[in-house]
């Protein structure tokens, strides 16, 4: 027999908990271009590997972020608060993503 509560309140809790997930990093990321640091990575030069970005596109998005950079209206102490919101933000994603795995593992809580 199928315990339709219990499936209704993990499905619940899965839909809140991965909301909560993409809501921090989202507004991690923000915090961070606020703050003036860019999270664009340019191209990496592997063997075998695919370029996502190409030096061309890496040097516009880098004149654009400076251009951004310029207009940004934010003090420096205003910058460095966003940049340590952006670090909290991402690291209450490695948190919560941590306590799922404990909660999934039944070895690390002795169940």
């Amino acid at each position: 027999m199928i315990d339709w509560l219990a499936f209704v309140v993990v499905a619940g809790a899965s839909l809140i908990s991965s909301a909560l997930i993409v809501t921090l990093y989202s507004l991690g990321l923000r915090l961070m271009t606020s703050a003036g640091r860019s999270p664009v990575v340019g191209p990496a030069e592997f063997t075998g590997a695919i370029t996502v970005l190409t030096p061309k596109r890496a040097a516009k998005e880098a004149k654009r972020t400076r251009k951004a950079l310029a207009a940004n209206p934010l003090t420096d102490d205003q910058k460095k608060l966003a940049l340590v919101g952006a670090y909290a933000c991402f690291a209450l994603c490695v948190g919560a993503v941590l306590f799922g795995v404990y909660l999934i593992v039944p070895a690390l809580h002795g169940g």
